[in-house]
């Protein structure tokens, strides 16, 4: 969206334009729920945060506290989000695994693109050199990065003999695709 369409939508809001609200709420969900998806998140506990995320963005139109975007709304409502998803992450006790992820994501990455990202030249690269891990590998990271399992979980899972083995498993991994980064 054009940064004059943006500034538009963001008058039409802060005058209090209910069309504008739901269509602001509508076209950023499904995207903040695919975003959400990658930190192991099933969509109901999603959507509950995406309207926490969204209420905050309302209360910031609405109060004044927001008056100019340095970036776009979906931008915008997305920080709010990553900073729901982590408090949500935190509580159940999940923030350990997910943090480094948030935390290493650059905005570039998490930009709300209008109706759908593009993976960024990183992120292609990414999924080229994870795809060129072992099976055994890429089950490994996905279960513990993406699905939030933890050392014992996965051990049940991948019939792993003990604790041990997974953790250097999951280290020798990480530390291949790590170097196959650089």
């Amino acid at each position: 969206m054009d940064r004059g369409k943006e500034m538009r939508l963001l008058e039409a809001l802060r005058g209090g334009s209910e069309k504008a609200f739901e269509s602001v709420y509508r076209k950023h969900r499904a995207v903040f729920l695919n975003f959400g998806r990658k930190y192991g998140l099933n969509d109901h506990d999603l959507l509950d945060i995406y309207q926490e995320a969204y209420i905050v963005f309302y209360q910031n139109v609405a109060s004044g506290k927001l008056q100019e975007l340095k970036s776009s709304i979906g931008t915008y409502i997305l920080a709010i989000g990553k900073n729901k998803i982590r408090e949500h992450l935190r509580k159940t006790g999940r923030l350990v695994y997910a943090d480094t992820i948030l935390d290493n994501q650059t905005e570039e990455e998490s930009v709300f693109d209008g109706e759908e990202e593009t993976p960024t030249e990183r992120q292609r690269i990414l999924a080229h050199q994870f795809a060129l891990l072992g099976k055994k590998c890429q089950e490994v990271l996905k279960w513990f990065y993406y699905q939030g399992y933890d050392i014992a979980t996965i051990r049940k899972k991948g019939n792993y003999s003990s604790d041990n083995v997974v953790k250097s498993q999951k280290s020798r991994c990480l530390k291949t695709l790590k170097e196959r980064m650089r």
